[in-house]
């Protein structure tokens, strides 16, 4: 769990708009030529390099370029110099998110400037296998690497052909924190089912009209994609370089529409805007009783609403279906290697090395507090038996490392993740807040999702 905000995705006020400097996708299409979309490129090499080649490569000085917005990333880099004397990482900061990603593509634009390695986010790799900018890293070693990480972390990175396109860094499996104390005062029972949560938001709002059960922020699309995701939803594909699926106006996606447009037209929940001061306030005088968040929110909502230390609790999402338990992910990233990179052989292995190695991975959570993708991290005592005071001593690790193995490996991305959040906002997002048919929004959200991708030179496939 991060001790700051978890990349650019849960930040829609940031607006995770990657916006390539004015340059419209179709431009940056030409201007990169054919190959991967997410699953569908030209691997780096034919064959996987021998261990000898690679450790050639890896005896040669070499320099490596890293653009990270971890912070204090210096000693899981030192382990990997230490490992391999003769490769030097430079680590720069090249901003958060959508900083970054505009600054990577106007790099990749002007074929100079783009680092060897770069951190991604899972939501934002289909945006840049699409204009075949980054390493198929199968090549290097990196699909033996496939058991060391949680299954859908692993389908989040790699493509239907064997690409391993980023190696999984951290997650962000979505649960249920909530206000124990609150629950016990109005006698609400932990819901285990949306059913009983949209109960318990009736009552507990008849009961006490200035608190309510939960927030859905109407500028979150990252929390929206995450229930979308549980939901078992499949509102985007990618097929080669030329063809996209758009069916945001699902049934899946209706079901979900409809259940928290209903709550939003009651106002049985609130729809503040999430990442504010107000919003910060509403946890710390007891507005809010639950957070649907991702493993990245117990900490963070341990330093934002101090004031309630004690009173909260984690408890897996409600479930649509109690006999099949199921969640989505909000959040998280991976390492991966720019095509355009010199040292293909020595930035892949410290792709690897960074996040499937024991000590780095374990930095990452001890000193980061990124929620781990490593299956030996998550099953590590040390991790999973850690009995935070704000939770009330209960295992809050431990919970949300059961809630990722419910997390399915089928769910995807699209190519331009940014007008995607954009849409959503103006859309789904604005019915949520104006209190209007959620799901009506849903096809206007899919009608200019296809408008746009059509603009840019995308065949768009529906349902």
């Amino acid at each position: 769990m991060p001790n700051a905000l978890p990349s650019s995705f849960p930040l829609s006020r940031r607006r995770l708009l990657g916006a390539a400097g004015g340059v419209s996708l179709g431009a940056a299409l030409a201007a990169c030529g054919s190959g991967g979309g997410s699953g569908s490129g030209s691997s780096a090499s034919a064959t996987p390099l021998s261990q000898s080649d690679i450790d050639k490569a890896m005896s040669t000085p070499t320099t490596l370029t890293f653009w990270t917005w971890v912070a204090d990333i210096s000693d899981e880099v030192a382990l990997f110099e230490a490992k391999y004397p003769a490769i030097k990482v430079n680590v720069v900061n090249a901003g958060q998110g959508s900083t970054q990603y505009t600054k990577l593509r106007t790099a990749l634009q002007a074929s100079s400037g783009a680092p060897d390695v770069c951190q991604i986010e899972y939501q934002y790799i289909p945006t840049f296998t699409i204009t075949n900018s980054l390493l198929d890293l199968s090549a290097y070693g990196a699909s033996a690497l496939k058991s060391k990480f949680v299954d859908w972390t692993w389908g989040q990175v790699s493509g239907p052909n064997g690409e391993v396109w980023a190696i999984p860094q951290d997650t962000g499996p979505m649960g249920m924190l909530y206000r124990e104390d609150i629950f016990t005062q109005h006698g609400i029972s932990v819901p285990t089912t949306w059913t009983e949560f949209a109960d318990a938001a009736h009552t507990l709002h008849a009961a006490d009209p200035n608190v309510y059960l939960t927030n859905l922020s109407a500028n979150e699309a990252g929390a929206w994609h995450g229930l979308l995701w549980q939901a078992n939803a499949k509102p985007y594909g990618v097929s080669g370089t030329s063809t996209v699926s758009l069916n945001v106006d699902d049934s899946a996606s209706q079901k979900v529409a409809s259940y928290w447009g209903a709550l939003a037209q009651a106002g049985v929940i609130s729809t503040d805007p999430d990442f504010t001061d107000a919003w910060y306030t509403g946890f710390n005088q007891g507005k809010y009783a639950t957070w649907l968040t991702a493993a990245w929110g117990p900490l963070f909502l341990s330093g934002s609403a101090q004031a309630t230390s004690g009173k909260w609790r984690a408890a897996p999402l409600p479930q649509w279906d109690a006999s099949a338990p199921a969640s989505g992910n909000w959040g998280g990233s991976t390492t991966a290697v720019i095509k355009s990179t010199k040292n293909a052989v020595a930035a892949a292995q410290f792709a690897q090395f960074l996040n499937s190695d024991p000590d780095s991975a374990s930095l990452f959570a001890s000193k980061q507090f990124l929620f781990p993708s490593t299956k030996a991290l998550l099953a590590d005592p040390s991790f999973s038996g850690q009995t935070p005071a704000f939770y009330g001593g209960q295992q809050v690790n431990k919970l949300f490392a059961q809630i990722s193995d419910t997390v399915t490996s089928v769910f995807q991305w699209p190519p331009f993740l940014d007008e995607v959040v954009s849409d959503w906002t103006d859309t789904v997002g604005k019915a949520l807040a104006d209190k209007t048919d959620a799901v009506t929004a849903l096809a206007q959200w899919e009608s200019e999702l296809t408008t746009y991708a059509k603009n840019q030179g995308f065949t768009v496939q529906s349902a």
